[in-house]
């Protein structure tokens, strides 16, 4: 299998697995009275995506799982609010994965990708309902964010360590053929 249809498997399981758990996600009622909230778990696979395979492929990623589980799961409204949350979200990770990998830990990079979901989201209602008033409700969800990008970043730091004890990203970019040979 060529490198190019290695990776639109590993992107068609990414979507497939983020799926999943937006699905699961929409099972589970968090026992806090804050409308909208949830842990983020569909943000595992974006994270994994990131690093391995980068931002452009990721977006796809992202924008298929919202247009998905919108219609599957959600509807009109949840479809819009995804995109003003998932995007910036995932703008912000992956500004810091470009940028600061080195100096900073996946769960901090998962913890902004939280915060800014939230922000986008938020900024998404202002302007539907037309009030900026809703910002003040982006408070409460940012307290929230940061117990749910610690848990997200958790989850997929330890993915990614178990993943890479396996051969499945060598394909993804296998060592460059040297030119003058």
């Amino acid at each position: 299998m060529n490198s190019k249809a290695y990776r639109l498997v590993i992107l068609s399981l990414y979507v497939a697995m983020a799926l999943i758990l937006s699905y699961i996600e929409s099972l589970i009622p968090l026992p806090i009275p804050i409308p909208g909230a949830k842990i983020g778990l569909p943000n595992i696979i974006t994270l994994v995506s990131l690093l391995t395979l980068g931002w452009p492929l990721t977006l796809l990623i992202v924008l298929a799982r919202i247009f998905l589980s919108g219609f599957l799961f959600g509807g009109g409204f949840s479809i819009i609010y995804s995109l003003g949350g998932g995007l910036l979200s995932l703008l912000v990770m992956s500004l810091l994965v470009s940028f600061f990998k080195d100096r900073l830990s996946l769960m901090l990079i998962s913890i902004f990708g939280a915060i800014f979901h939230n922000l986008g989201q938020v900024i998404v209602a202002a302007i539907v309902v037309q009030t900026t008033s809703l910002l003040l409700y982006f408070l409460f969800l940012m307290l929230l964010a940061i117990p749910t990008g610690l848990f997200i970043g958790l989850t997929a730091r330890e993915l990614m360590r178990l993943l890479n004890k396996t051969t499945i990203f060598s394909k993804l970019n296998p060592p460059q053929k040297n030119s003058r040979s």
